[in-house]
């Protein structure tokens, strides 16, 4: 029997973001046959409520954060001696990265880019060593892993990073997960009211994600669709602000603040079509989520591998810009033509699969 390679997966912790979302469905997609997985969680002191399949092994390291968690992350790699290590999010990459001279020499490092690079650095969501950090450090990666070409492209002209050590592999969606939310929806609560049309966003309550555009443009439709209201899935900082935003505007009984939904796509049967406002993005799960469901979608141009999955598909709306007039546009002209509950055919499987590969490493 062919020796499985052992893989270790890399993500601060485990919770509702996109990233999470994506290590834990390759830790439960990934071949038991083909692959020994273990998964590294590096600011977890214990891997209660982590719901894994059996033969997943979990390392809770338990370090206040994560650059602090670099002495337990060496021992345990120095331990597990693992063929590949794939890590998940830019502040974990550059540590990983970093402690890479000390790792076992045969071991392969594979790091995931979460977010276009340009629009992270020129909107101020990260210091200004940190251009210098994934020049310096991207370079030590047998493979970069980015979620669309679009992503790529700008990737290897922001870093000035060779093409050829760039793997394009979209997000893994978990379709049976979404239907059978979607079913169990019919025993849960109905968390629309009202005539609509919904609006449905979901993700963190932060700037780049755009809901301070979203309410702006939610005030526009509403003097052409004024039943229209808007539910926003999420938790985050900005909470407090946007609420305040939302009273403001006069839609505080428009806008549903739904904090963080274990089930969020509860929401889609009763939903006229989902929103993406963000500012810049890489690849959304929740976008990919809404559109293997078969929602209407509206967005903003924020990011090429965005603009490239929806551009020509049936049901999507792109705001001509990222602003709140332009979305408030693409919205209205949606709304126009929609019914309610209609639905488009889901992204097909094909770049969207269930089944994920490990890059090969090359000889």
């Amino acid at each position: 029997m062919e020796k499985r390679l052992l893989v270790l997966l890399l993500i601060p912790h485990l919770g509702g973001g996109g990233a999470e979302q994506v290590t834990a469905l390759l830790a439960r997609g990934l071949s038991r046959e083909k692959y020994d997985l273990h998964l590294g969680l590096i600011t977890r002191s214990s891997a209660a409520g982590v719901a894994l399949p059996p033969w997943v092994t979990v390392h809770a390291l338990g370090a206040a954060r994560v650059l602090a968690g670099a002495p337990r992350l060496l021992r345990l790699v120095r331990s597990l001696k693992p063929d590949v290590i794939l890590s998940g999010m830019a502040h974990l990459n550059f540590l990983v990265l970093l402690l890479r001279p000390f790792f076992p020499p045969a071991t392969c490092v594979l790091v995931r880019q979460n977010g276009t690079v340009s629009s992270a650095l020129a909107n101020g969501g990260v210091s200004p060593a940190t251009r210098l950090l994934y020049k310096l450090l991207y370079r030590h990666a047998d493979r970069v892993i980015c979620q669309s070409r679009a992503m790529a492209a700008d990737l290897a002209a922001e870093l000035e990073f060779d093409m050829e050590r760039i793997a394009v592999l979209a997000n893994p969606v978990d379709l049976d997960g979404i239907l059978d939310g979607i079913r169990a929806a019919k025993s849960e609560p109905d968390p629309w009211t009202g005539p609509g049309p919904h609006l449905l966003a979901v993700g963190r309550l932060s700037h780049e994600k755009g809901f301070d555009l979203l309410l702006q443009a939610l005030a526009g439709v509403r003097n052409q669709f004024p039943n229209a209201d808007l539910l926003i899935a999420g938790v985050g900082a900005e909470e407090s602000e946007l609420k305040a935003q939302a009273s403001s505007l006069g839609l505080a009984h428009a806008v549903c603040f739904a904090g963080y939904l274990r089930n969020p796509y509860a929401c889609f049967p009763g939903a006229t079509l989902f929103v993406l406002s963000s500012r810049h993005e890489g690849m959304p799960n929740a976008l990919l989520e809404a559109a293997a469901a078969g929602l209407p979608i509206v967005a903003v141009p924020s990011s090429g591998g965005v603009v490239d999955m929806l551009t020509g598909r049936p049901g999507a709306w792109l705001a001509s810009d990222i602003s709140a007039a332009a979305l408030a546009d693409a919205l209205i002209a949606a709304l126009h033509v929609l019914h309610p509950g209609q639905r488009k055919p889901p992204v097909s499987a094909s770049p969207y699969s269930r089944s994920t590969q490990l890059p090969a490493r090359e000889a």
